[in-house]
């Protein structure tokens, strides 16, 4: 084995992310370099129901506030698998801090998507290309060159019987800007972003073409925090949403184009606006982490009167096993999702690769539960307490369940989506396929 072929062995991301280049590998290598402080951190704020504030320095000060922003705006010019590998690997540390981080660089897709359906002529006007242009500069500048932390708020409390998010948050034109009100029920990083880029309808607005983006300063008049969440798990990740009352976002810190954020969208490999499996990655890790503390807790505590490792009783063994085929599952989803997304050229149509991830995220995330609960079973009554490894980890990988959307909802829009084009092959309307980018 090559010396940099060991050396990728012990980059945590390498357990993810396969066959990385050497520049993945370096960033991969900054990502492991904070691991140490986070783990030190994670279970404060588990205990304390809040934000490891000292981690923002931390993330900040190694350069992956910037790390998949182009270099060209300060970043460190990664990609979906860097983010993966990250989110992975920050998530087996504190998992917590690892779905804020993810929230956090979900907000570059508004700037590359934005340059990608610009390149894609997307945009016939003039004023339309510029200010699009301007603003994904914008937010791209502020979180590679600027190295500040961004809280991507999109969802809210008010759902449809058609869509599991839907936007009430809206945003009235005014002299030099706009008044944005609304409620933002989740995002991570509440208090914690430096700014919250929003998402909102324009006034009189009542298709997706009328949605458009903000950036909201944290402490910008108007803006207040909801009632902060006792929650189950992921604890620390400042997830309780904020109020916006009339607040003013000027002119150039809005991306208000008629029809923008569509063509947005449609600029993404994956589901909605892209990088999605990300924020599942976390789920992975953390199970990893769940059934390595589980592993080594079997083979070290022993029987009384054979001296010997639980891990080699037959009912231990039972259970390790099982462990080992969920963990094993949810590498094999999320693995090919990220392949799916990523390859190039394009393995599937756009179609095809949003049925995979509406399957990819319910079973990924459920298997990652699964090995909690092996490790609750594998540990006993010594594994029991609220700060424990095995408790903690069944409790963060729960919130896995239901984040975005459950497995179930996933499983019926897949079936919807397989039913609707068979009809539409059987009556000879043709299969609609998408664009792959």
């Amino acid at each position: 084995m090559s010396d940099a072929n060991r050396a990728a062995r012990r980059l945590t991301a390498a357990l993810l992310v396969e066959r990385m280049t050497p520049d993945e590998e370096a960033r991969a290598a900054v990502v492991e370099s904070v691991l140490p402080a986070l783990r030190e951190r994670a279970q404060e704020a588990d205990a304390r129901g809040a934000f490891a504030m000292p981690n923002v320095a931390t993330l900040r000060d190694a350069g992956l506030l910037g790390l998949i922003v182009p270099k060209s705006y300060g970043g460190l010019g990664g990609g979906l698998r860097d983010l993966a590998g990250a989110t992975f690997a920050l998530g087996t540390a504190c998992p917590s801090t690892a779905l804020a981080f993810f929230f956090h660089c979900s907000s570059a897709s508004r700037g590359l998507l934005a340059l990608d359906a610009i390149e894609a002529g997307a945009f016939d006007d003039d004023t339309a290309r510029r200010d699009v242009f301007a603003f994904a500069e914008r937010v791209l500048h502020k979180m590679g060159t600027e190295r500040l932390w961004l809280a991507n708020f999109a969802s809210e409390s008010v759902k449809s019987a058609a869509s599991a998010l839907t936007i009430a948050t809206e945003a009235h034109a005014v002299a030099g800007g706009y008044r944005v009100s609304g409620v933002k029920s989740f995002g991570c990083s509440t208090g914690v972003a430096d700014e919250y880029l929003v998402t909102a309808k324009l006034a009189g607005s009542t298709t997706a073409e009328g949605l458009a983006l903000f950036l909201v300063k944290r402490d910008a008049e108007g803006v207040s925090e909801r009632t902060r969440w006792d929650a189950i798990g992921m604890r620390g990740t400042a997830t309780h949403g904020i109020v916006l009352k009339d607040v003013f976002v000027k002119t150039d810190s809005a991306l208000a184009v008629p029809g923008a954020f569509v063509k947005m969208m449609q600029q993404s490999r994956g589901s909605f606006v892209g990088n999605q499996l990300a924020g599942t990655a976390v789920y992975v890790g953390a199970a990893q982490s769940v059934f390595d503390h589980a592993l080594d807790g079997a083979m070290r505590r022993t029987f009384e009167d054979t001296a010997r490792p639980l891990a080699e009783s037959p009912m231990h063994q039972e259970i390790l096993g099982k462990m080992s085929v969920d963990l094993e599952t949810a590498y094999l989803w999320i693995r090919r999702q990220l392949e799916l997304e990523t390859a190039s050229p394009p393995l599937l149509s756009k179609e095809l690769v949003v049925q995979k991830w509406r399957l990819c995220k319910g079973e990924t995330c459920e298997a990652a539960f699964r090995v909690a609960t092996g490790a609750l079973k594998l540990g006993g009554t010594s594994e029991t307490g609220n700060t424990g490894s095995a408790a903690r980890g069944l409790r963060d990988l729960a919130m896995g369940l239901v984040q975005a959307f459950p497995a179930e909802r996933g499983r019926l829009e897949v079936a919807k989506m397989i039913v609707s084009s068979r009809e539409q092959t059987l009556f000879g309307l043709g299969s609609s396929k998408a664009g792959a980018r």
